[in-house]
């Protein structure tokens, strides 16, 4: 018994060869990027970044932009500011709502730190909650931000054990009535 077989078509050959040459480029790229980074030193730092260096690296000048702090012609200096904790809308006396956003600097070579800081965000809210919750409405309205800033930041600070919050800043802080 004889078969008849037939030829695939003209289109599909050519999809078939487009398809093998993209997957033999593919697995070229991936050969020769694995190579040079096998060949790379271990200390080199990035070809390049996605999505440009915006403000989130220090100045060439060294003066200091988007995070990092002033010191950031030495490494070991740089800072980071942590605003992890988020904006948090917290309901008082009477009809009162604070809301308010905590941020601080910390050091972005102590990564046990930083760590830290992440794992604690729930009880960081639930302090700065618990301090503006428990003051009487008159006090909110004639709000002293230094003190609460004080009593936080001792509040934060008796919680950390891997590093010290060294200053608080509220980035937002507002008193709806």
């Amino acid at each position: 018994m004889k078969r008849e077989i037939t030829p695939p078509s003209k289109k599909f050959l050519i999809v078939y060869r487009v398809v093998v040459v993209l997957i033999i480029a593919l697995v070229l790229v991936l050969v020769a990027g694995s190579l040079y980074a096998v060949i790379r030193p271990p200390d080199s730092g990035p070809l390049f970044r996605i999505g440009g260096s915006g403000n989130r690296g220090p100045d060439k000048r060294g003066g200091g932009s988007g995070n990092w702090g002033a010191g950031a012609l030495n490494p070991d200096e740089r800072t980071a500011v942590f605003s992890g904790i988020g904006r948090l809308r917290i309901p008082v006396a009477g009809s009162t709502t604070v809301i308010l956003s905590v941020s601080f600097p910390y050091p972005v070579n102590d990564r046990p730190f930083a760590e830290e800081l992440a794992s604690r965000v729930g009880e960081f809210r639930s302090i700065a909650t618990g301090y503006f919750s428990t003051l009487p409405e008159e006090k909110i309205v004639r709000l002293d931000e230094e003190a609460a800033k004080t009593e936080i930041l001792k509040s934060y600070n008796s919680l950390l054990r891997l590093g010290k919050i060294e200053i608080l800043y509220f980035t937002d802080l507002m008193v709806i009535e």
